[in-house]
C-alpha cells in the first residue's frame, strides 16, 4: 500500500493510500481541507491536532444533518407507499385512450387549414430555395 502525501490546512499529512482508490482519496482530502480552510481564516493558526479535531467535527455535525434530511425523506417515501397503497383501485386505473365518437366539424375544418397553410409555405419555400442566388 503506497504512501501519499495530501495537503490539510497548507500542511502535508503522509497517508497509506490502497491502489485504485488515489481519486476517493482526493475527494476526501479536498473536503476536509476545505473545512481547514474556514478554520485557519477565522482562527488563524492552530495546531495541526486541534485543526484536523475541529475540521472533523464540522464534518460529523454536516454528516448528522444529512442523516436527519435522509431519515425525514424516507419517512415522507414510505407515507406515500402507503397513500398509494391504500387507494382505491377505481381511481389506480387510469384510462389511456378517450375514444371521440364524432370530430368536431370546427375541428376537421381547422386541420383542413392548418395543412393548407403548411403545404403553402413549403411550396414557397421549394421555390425560394429553388431561385439562383444573384
Amino acid at each position: 500500500m503506497p504512501e501519499v502525501t495530501i495537503k490539510i490546512g497548507e500542511r502535508p499529512f503522509k497517508v497509506a493510500c490502497p491502489d485504485g482508490e488515489e481519486s476517493q482519496l482526493e475527494a476526501a482530502r479536498a473536503i476536509l481541507n476545505a473545512e481547514a480552510q474556514v478554520l485557519v481564516a477565522h482562527a488563524g493558526r492552530m495546531p495541526e491536532a486541534q485543526m484536523l479535531l475541529m475540521s472533523g467535527l464540522m464534518l460529523a455535525d454536516r454528516a448528522i444533518a444529512l442523516e436527519e434530511k435522509v431519515k425525514a425523506v424516507e419517512a415522507e417515501i414510505e407515507l406515500m407507499r402507503q397513500i398509494l397503497k391504500d387507494t382505491p383501485p377505481e381511481i389506480k386505473t387510469l384510462t389511456k385512450e378517450v375514444e371521440v365518437a364524432v370530430i368536431p366539424a370546427e375541428l376537421l375544418e381547422s386541420l383542413a387549414e392548418l395543412s393548407a397553410r403548411a403545404e403553402s409555405a413549403a411550396d414557397n419555400l421549394e421555390e425560394k430555395a429553388a431561385q439562383p442566388v444573384a
